[in-house]
């Protein structure tokens, strides 16, 4: 007998309520269980409570300021995922107060807190935010402007209006410098993950397309739909190729003025310049699958015959050689590069059999690779730059890893 499911709108909601908690538990496994974004999530909430905890502390129970709240406001918004772009934006900040409140200074006291004064200082303020040099702390200037004007307004007297913007730079300044200082002391952000992780994803993606597109052209499947849907999903790369760089971008800055790295043992030689090469070679990979689809989902009704059949048939060998390439770049690891290193050129080898016995077959055949009115030349064209790319890419992480033990035998003989 079938089980009676709750249908009435109380077990809906409690139905619902139990698949939240569910999720709730998952997202909280995966942040006790790996560093990754969960936990990064979690450790940077942590940080802005405790900064701004700290900030406030200091402005409204030692100082007793009358605007205690910019302290913790200006902390936790400098709080970022990077030491250095926590100083830069500190910086950028503590530049755009200063404006604000120097622009409603001048003004005040030239002209007195009334609304003609307002609409200047409005204008001002607004004007100098478009300094590209302040970047997104750029709309601060127009809002401590605004509050600088408030307080302005509210001082009784010249010397008590001074005290209140001198205040309000103050306070900004301290927060700044506590969150600032709680970013670099408590668990600092270390993100060599995030560049293991773009990739992973680039190159998944890679090798998904190459495995679905091999066993196609063995069978002889190319159907408008099939190799349309092959040339959108080859489209969608580009961002992933974007969202690679940014996080190596990331990866890159975690290490500027960062005191984990004078740890023992840590990775001070990572400069991710082998990373870097790997998502330059895999963006051109992106590029020639993009003509590959392309010219697989233009492929001529008429190209048919057993000549055709074994051509496609070499082509979706050296697809899915690549594609075993790819999958491991899906799996790179920085702990295991040595060996992935070595299996990755064993990949490469058999990759390269693979486009050599498409060539021959070409020669063998009748095709026409040099009819441009044809597809087998320009098919066997992106065959001979995706096996460049693949063995380029190879040899980027072989030599990084070759540079690195010789850097650690370097420092082994230097600390002996």
């Amino acid at each position: 007998m079938a089980e009676e499911r709750d249908e009435s709108p109380e077990g809906g909601r409690a139905a619902a309520e139990s698949g939240r908690w569910a999720r709730a538990r998952q997202w909280l496994d995966r942040a006790k269980g790996s560093a990754g974004y969960e936990r990064q999530t979690l450790e940077l909430i942590g940080k802005s409570a405790l900064a701004a905890t700290a900030a406030w502390y200091v402005a409204h129970n030692l100082l007793a300021a009358q605007s205690p709240a910019f302290a913790p406001f200006s902390a936790v918004l400098i709080m970022q995922v990077t030491i250095y772009q926590s100083l830069v934006q500190a910086l950028r900040y503590v530049a755009a107060v200063s404006a604000g409140v120097m622009v409603q200074a001048a003004l005040g006291y030239l002209a007195g807190p009334d609304l003609l004064t307002f609409v200047l200082v409005a204008l001002i303020a607004m004007t100098i935010g478009r300094w590209r040099r302040l970047g997104s702390q750029g709309s601060q200037v127009a809002t401590a402007a605004f509050f600088a004007f408030s307080t302005y307004a509210a001082a009784s007297g010249n010397l008590e209006r001074i005290e209140e913007l001198g205040q309000i730079l103050m306070l900004v300044g301290i927060g700044c410098g506590i969150g600032v200082l709680i970013n670099v002391t408590v668990v600092p952000p270390m993100r060599y993950r995030s560049a293991e992780y773009g990739i992973r994803v680039l190159a998944h993606s890679l090798c998904d397309l190459m495995s679905d597109i091999g066993p196609a052209l063995r069978e002889g499947e190319l159907d408008d739909e099939r190799t349309g849907h092959w040339r959108q999903r080859a489209a969608t790369l580009g961002p992933l190729v974007t969202q690679a760089r940014s996080a190596l971008d990331t990866a890159v800055e975690s290490k500027y003025y960062n005191p984990r790295q004078l740890l023992p043992g840590h990775r001070t030689q990572h400069d991710f310049s082998g990373y870097q090469e790997l998502v330059d070679a895999l963006e051109r990979v992106t590029h020639q699958l993009t003509s590959l689809t392309r010219a697989l989902h233009q492929w001529p009704d008429d190209e048919d015959g057993q000549d055709c059949r074994g051509f496609l048939a070499d082509y979706a060998g050296l697809l899915e050689a690549l594609s075993r390439i790819t999958r491991q770049f899906s799996e790179i690891d920085e702990q295991h590069l040595p060996r992935q290193a070595k299996e990755l050129c064993r990949a490469a080898e058999a990759a390269q059999e693979k486009r050599t016995a498409l060539v021959e077959g070409v020669r063998e055949s009748a095709l026409p690779a040099d009819d441009p009115s044809r597809p087998y030349g320009i098919l066997l064209a992106e065959a001979t730059r995706l096996m460049e790319e693949a063995q380029h890419s190879c040899d980027i992480l072989q030599h990084a890893v070759d540079e690195a033990s010789q850097t650690g035998e370097l420092r082994e003989r230097a600390e002996r």
